[in-house]
């Protein structure tokens, strides 16, 4: 939006928009564009750094905030906001979303639909973050649909439905736009469901491929599932995934078996459970495939967002892709061919001793769920769980939190019922250890921490580094921080009042740096005082 269209906008408080279109070109140079924030990640290697360093290690104890949007809305802030031509993008819980000014945080537009109250859910109703392509926004709702909207006035231009919310499913992922197509994952494996990976045409919403997570008779990898154990497999695809145009393949990190806690009923590997998958981009036939753990009994997803990085491993240059998992193990792979390149832990770990050479984890007897209980480390959480993870090429570091602790796994079974819940056993705290946190700088190349800072519970939102030589992040507690990138050392925080469960995004502005977060329910932007 030019300056002049913008002022008219604010004098006038018109209802639409002005912007330019945001082609493919614009999306593969993303991490080039200093004034916008176009994809949940930023670029599609999910970097989340910004060279921007306008706001740096010396300055950042200034920042303050220049608006505060309070949006009225409850529950779950866990948006990555898009920023294009002078106006935010920001999705809310409960299938809300707005367009807002960036120089105010004054509303421009809002839209909302109403979650169905039959719709079954695991995790409360949050929403990820849009995607965009052309004039278009694309975001999913809860009930399992994708819906674009014309980005100048929020208004519905097609909606499409994914699944049948009535039987368990549902949707918080951030899509991403590869080759005209909008990709978007499914959420649900903890009613049974039985998930996928759908990519649908940006113009007219029509399903152009399909997925599914847990293959079907004469698929492969259905002998890994004992008898018709893979229709209730779940597997669930809830957090977005990354690209490489090169090889044009799509990387999508996948959840848990069901029932979630109980491997008695389905015998196996479970493929492709806990997996990170490698599909191609235009067909989304799958290339290549890694299981971090095998029939899954703790509820490890691998949903965590696949980092792709050039970086020198033993001696070699690779194409690897990062990842920190659930179950307590950073990794690294080759992300043409899916090769294992090292495991290391990253928290307590005492489930597994160690990797074979194909990254097959050596399991440790006994840590199974049982009647009594079992003490496993790490716990249903996590280690590392979804929140966004950030590379820093200034640093050359890795930065992920983690949820470092223990809990107790309690076996039991349960009958499946289409729509309820599907776990089979339960776990509990460790009396007297509560589950604590932190924020780690891993060497991507070696799995080396370089630093480790300690957090009084377990991890709540993402990361963001920059040019600036920092580190974004929040906490449950409601302090928004910022860290030396290179050493770990706090270097400023501000208690903002409400938990902060979202990634920050950066973005220049009238010439200004900005870092803006959402906390509780409202949506803060920080820049220097002028």
């Amino acid at each position: 939006m030019n300056r002049q269209v913008w002022l008219a906008c604010i004098l006038l408080a018109c209802a639409a928009v002005a912007l330019g279109q945001v082609d493919a070109e614009a999306l593969a140079n993303s991490q080039q564009d200093d004034e916008s924030w176009l994809m949940y990640g930023r670029n599609y290697s999910a970097w989340r750094y910004s060279p921007l360093d306008e706001i740096d290690t010396g300055n950042v104890g200034r920042i303050a905030p220049a608006w505060i949007f309070q949006t009225g809305v409850s529950g779950k802030f866990q948006t990555t906001p898009l920023v294009r031509d002078g106006v935010m993008y920001v999705t809310g819980p409960s299938n809300h979303a707005w367009a807002l000014d960036l120089m105010t945080g004054r509303e421009l537009w809002h839209y909302s639909e109403p979650v169905p109250d039959d719709l079954p859910l695991c995790c409360g109703q949050p929403n990820r973050g849009f995607a965009i392509l052309g004039n278009r926004l694309f975001k999913v709702n809860m009930q399992a649909t994708l819906v674009a909207l014309d980005a100048a006035t929020g208004d519905v231009v097609w909606e499409v439905e994914s699944a049948d919310y009535r039987k368990g499913y549902s949707n918080t992922v951030a899509p991403l736009v590869v080759n005209g197509m909008v990709v978007v994952g499914i959420a649900g494996a903890e009613f049974g469901t039985r998930d996928f990976i759908d990519a649908y045409d940006a113009e007219t919403g029509e399903r152009r491929w399909r997925f599914r997570t847990v293959p079907g008779p004469g698929e492969p990898g259905n002998e890994t599932w004992g008898g018709d154990s893979w229709k209730r497999g779940g597997a669930s695809t809830w957090i977005t995934g990354s690209y490489d145009p090169e090889l044009n393949l799509i990387y999508w990190g996948t959840g848990n078996p069901g029932p979630d806690l109980d491997g008695a009923p389905r015998p196996g590997d479970n493929l492709y459970s806990d997996s990170m998958l490698a599909l191609d981009a235009d067909t989304g036939e799958l290339r290549w495939y890694f299981q971090f753990t095998p029939h899954d009994v703790h509820d490890w997803d691998a949903v965590a967002d696949p980092v792709l990085i050039d970086v020198e491993i033993d001696g070699q240059p690779r194409k690897a892709l990062v990842h920190a998992n659930r179950n307590g193990h950073f990794y690294a792979l080759d992300r043409a061919s899916g090769e294992f390149l090292f495991a290391r832990a990253y928290t307590e770990v005492n489930w597994a001793d160690g990797m074979t050479s194909a990254g097959r984890p050596i399991l440790i007897p006994g840590r199974t769920p049982t009647d009594e209980g079992t003490l496993t480390c790490p716990g249903m959480g996590g280690g590392h769980n979804w929140h966004a993870t950030s590379y820093s090429p200034q640093t050359g570091l890795y930065y992920f939190n983690s949820g470092d602790g223990c809990q107790i796994y309690h076996g039991a079974t349960q009958d499946f019922v289409e729509g309820e819940y599907y776990l089979g056993s339960a776990m509990e705290n460790v009396t007297g250890d509560p589950r604590e946190g932190s924020i780690l700088a891993v060497d991507p190349g070696t799995g080396d921490q370089r630093w480790r800072f300690a957090l009084v519970s377990p991890p709540s939102s993402g990361m963001l580094s920059t040019g600036g030589g920092l580190l974004f992040a929040g906490t449950q507690e409601g302090y928004f921080v910022a860290l030396d990138a290179t050493d770990g050392k706090p270097l400023w925080r501000l208690q903002t009042g409400g938990p902060v469960r979202a990634p920050a995004i950066t973005y220049r502005f009238e010439g200004r740096q900005y870092v803006t977060t959402a906390a509780g329910s409202a949506v803060i932007a920080f820049a220097l005082p002028r």
